[in-house]
């Protein structure tokens, strides 16, 4: 089985569990393991909340402008990407790994719960892009996996 998705999303609090509720509903419907919906809903919200909170300036007359979040399911592996048109990120290297640390907490979570993840920034006009896969287990009642 293969899908994907993709939702243009304005930077706004209330953006952060639409995404995650229609991950979830993905995932149930296509019977994977709750255990592993779970992580990847965690890891999106944290990804989202990310560009919410840095992913640039306001649009012209305020508005809170956008980020894109697209996610892929593909035989074993699910990979979501989040992008949006910040500044970017800094080297990883010098995001703050202590538990006290006011920030990057949720970048240490995402890393945590996915099994590959990539944090870049994209070339030209700028943003940041964080993509994370992670191996799926299904269901045993799963109706979409074929044997």
């Amino acid at each position: 089985m293969s899908m994907w998705w993709s939702l243009h999303l304005r930077r706004e609090a209330a953006s952060v569990p639409l995404a995650r509720r229609l991950l979830i509903g993905t995932m149930e419907t296509a019977g994977v393991d709750p255990d592993v919906s779970y992580d990847l809903s965690v890891a999106l919200s944290e990804a989202c909340a990310n560009a919410v909170e840095h992913g640039g300036t306001p649009a012209p007359g305020g508005q809170a402008g956008a980020y894109r979040v697209t996610a892929y399911l593909d035989g074993e592996k699910c990979r979501i990407e989040v992008a949006d048109s910040g500044p970017g990120f800094v080297p990883v290297a010098t995001l703050p790994a202590s538990e006290t640390a006011e920030h990057g907490r949720g970048l240490c979570l995402i890393q945590e719960l996915a099994d590959h993840v990539h944090f870049g920034n994209k070339p030209g006009r700028g943003g940041a892009v964080i993509s994370f896969d992670k191996i799926l287990k299904w269901r045993e009642d799963t109706p979409l996996v074929t044997a």
